[in-house]
């Protein structure tokens, strides 16, 4: 079975996140992953950490993708598969959302999309066949979404300084027979391999593993 990592934040573009590629690789693999999506935040704190004006012209996904394409290099040196992610907030709530499997276009004009909000931007994002799973529905300042517009709910975030109250979590995804997942949202060190997810198949690429997830062939670590 290959265990997979499917929420992670680099310290290169995510202001909360402490560690760096090298570190990331290093200490998943010490524990025995087999590979990491890479999900930094793609929300206003991240742009202005990274220096970037959303409303002025120019390329602002090949920053955000920076913790990435870092991950990956390293990963590929070191046998460690690395799939790319993102988790987005819009300007209507404190909601984060994971998605997988997009295109460098979808991404591409942040400013158009943190004030889309979730039921705008999900038939844009999902008609171009991305994935949508709602992080951590039930933290504090987070709400479930409205069923229609996600693909899946995280139904087991394992961060160790939030309630997540990940029974909550199950029930919404079991009411309405949305994708369960699971992940380490791993920001520290003590953070590092607390969940994820079981595969016995490893994608080739962020769009294969965004169907893997849609597959609902994997089994939940930790459960």
């Amino acid at each position: 079975m290959y265990k997979i990592e499917t929420h992670l934040h680099t310290t290169h573009v995510s202001k909360c996140g402490w560690m760096t590629a090298e570190e990331l690789v290093a200490a998943y693999k010490a524990a025995g992953y087999d590979g990491i999506i890479v999900t930094d935040h793609y929300n206003r704190t991240t742009f202005e950490y990274l220096g970037i004006d959303t409303t002025a012209p120019g390329n602002k996904i090949a920053p955000f993708l920076d913790g990435y394409h870092r991950m990956a290099e390293i990963g590929a040196r070191e046998g460690l598969h690395v799939f790319r992610g993102a988790e987005l907030r819009f300007d209507e709530s404190d909601n984060d959302y994971l998605l997988y499997g997009y295109c460098d276009e979808l991404l591409a004009e942040p400013e158009d999309i943190f004030r889309m909000g979730i039921a705008a931007f999900s038939p844009i994002a999902r008609g171009r066949g991305a994935l949508i799973i709602q992080a951590h529905p039930y933290r504090k300042k987070c709400t479930p979404a409205i069923a229609c517009y996600l693909d899946g709910i995280e139904v087991r975030n394992a961060n160790p300084r939030h309630a997540n109250n990940n029974e909550l979590a199950l029930e919404y995804a079991q009411q309405f027979g949305l994708i369960g997942l699971a992940g380490s949202d791993c920001h520290r060190p003590e953070d590092v391999a607390a969940s994820g997810i079981l595969s016995t198949e490893m994608p080739s690429d962020s769009f294969g593993m965004m169907r893997l997830i849609r597959s609902r062939r994997f089994t939940r670590i930790g459960e």
